[in-house]
This record gives structure tokens, sequence and C-alpha cells, in this order.
């Protein structure tokens, strides 16, 4: 499969897409914004008891993060095709491609359990030189805490890098697509690979925003959270060439 030629121009056009589709259907995506803002104060939660447990489950959430935004996708996949989204439907879009989605989401599952064991292998190695229950306030502020807060840092850049190169793409596509999970997740590595730059700018956009939402008690994921995810689709349909896509959205 090949992609479209991209412009340093197109993550702008597809976050501008992705707010079109919010407006066109406000009452669905203010309530995957809700569900994204419930999940933000658990992990917000948890990190004020655990933060060694509760960095390996946001590292689950931000894996699995495109499978979660499936039915964001399919809302604006209707929005494209003239049909006003339906809640029901955009809940059981993965269904027809249920094989492929379990395959997919069994793919990242694979990451996400490399990544929490890499995490805990990072803190056993710097178990000594930290307190015993450390809080957030001493994990990030204790400067003998540096050596660990860098360690960890690269590991999860390493692993979201992987991660984003597999899925930036992929769920889309198995929406779209008559595609197995294989298939989806090279086309959108070949897709990074081939637009580094491009793409590399489209995921500093995604991490940037995220961490703004994040900001204000978590609050901003009623905004961010949903038109990250319908940017997604339009994404996909910017990166894949018009000839690939399926010509006739459900």
């Amino acid at each position: 499969m090949s992609v479209c030629t991209l412009g340093w121009r197109d993550p702008l056009r597809w976050l501008a897409a992705g707010a079109r589709d919010m407006r066109g259907c406000p009452g669905l995506s203010l309530g995957y914004g809700l569900l994204f803002t419930a999940v933000a104060w658990l992990l917000g939660l948890s990190l004020r008891s655990s933060p060694q447990y509760a960095l390996l489950l946001a590292s689950g959430v931000m894996l699995l993060g495109p499978a979660l935004a499936m039915g964001l996708i399919q809302a604006s996949r209707s929005c494209e095709a003239g049909r006003r989204p339906r809640l029901r439907l955009c809940l059981a879009c993965w269904w027809p491609t249920r094989s492929s989605v379990a395959l997919f989401a069994g793919l990242l599952l694979v990451l996400e359990l490399l990544w929490a064991r890499s995490s805990l292998i990072v803190f056993a190695l710097f178990a000594d030189t930290m307190a015993p229950e450390p809080s957030l306030s001493q994990l990030v502020l204790d400067p003998a805490n540096r050596p660990f807060l860098a360690a960890y840092a690269a590991i999860g850049a390493l692993f979201a890098a992987i991660a984003f190169a597999c899925s930036v793409i992929a769920v889309p596509m198995l929406l779209d697509r008559p595609v197995d999970a294989v298939t989806a997740a090279l086309t959108s590595v070949r897709a990074c690979l081939e637009h580094p730059w491009v793409l590399l700018m489209w995921g500093a956009l995604l991490t940037a925003l995220t961490v703004l939402a994040l900001a204000p008690a978590g609050l901003g994921l009623l905004v961010i959270g949903p038109l990250l995810g319908h940017a997604s689709w339009h994404a996909y349909r910017g990166i894949v060439c018009p000839s690939l896509q399926a010509s006739t959205p459900k």
C-alpha cells in the first residue's frame, strides 16, 4: 500500500476537520469527553497514593487510547458520509471487524505489558535511591530522583513512539477497510517512515494538547479528548491514498 504526499500544514487541517465534526455531533462528543475526564480523575487519585502503579496505568491508557476512540472515529466517518452519527452504532462499530480489532488490541496489550515490565525494572534499579513509599512530589522534586525520571521518561518515549507508529492510522483503517490488523499496523508504520517529520509533528501536537488538557484538573479533556478522536479519522483520510480507501463509508 502507498500513502499520500503530506505537508506540514496537514496536521492542522486534521484538527480543524475534527473540530467541525465536534460541532456536528456535540452530544456524542461531550459523552466521550466525560469518559476521558473520568479516567483522568481516576489516574489523579492513584498518583496521590501509589505513583508507581498509576504510572503503569497511565502507560496502558496511552497505549489503548486509539481503541478507546473508535466511537469518535466512527462518528466522523458517518459525518463524512452525510449521515447523523448514532450512539448505538458508534459503540458497536468494532463488531463487524471484531477479529481484526481484537488482534490489534492484543498487539497494543503486548506493548503495554512490555512497557509495564520495563517500568518495574526501572523502579527496581533505582529503588535504593528513592523513598520507600514515594509520593508524586517526592518523585518529581527530589534531585536524587532525576536519574530515575530520565530513565523512566526514555523508556516511556520509546514505547510511546512504537505504539504511535503502529496505531496512527491503524484503527480508522480497520473500521474503513476489510484489512487485517497486521496490514493496518504495517501501513501505519510505513506512513511514519515515509513522512517522519509530518507525523512527528502530528504526534507532538497530540501530546501537547493532551498535556494542556490535563493541566486544569483534567477538565480540558472534555473538549480535547473528542477533538483528537475525531481528528484521527481525518488523519487517516489524509494519509492513505484515496484509491486505497473504502469508497462507501458506513
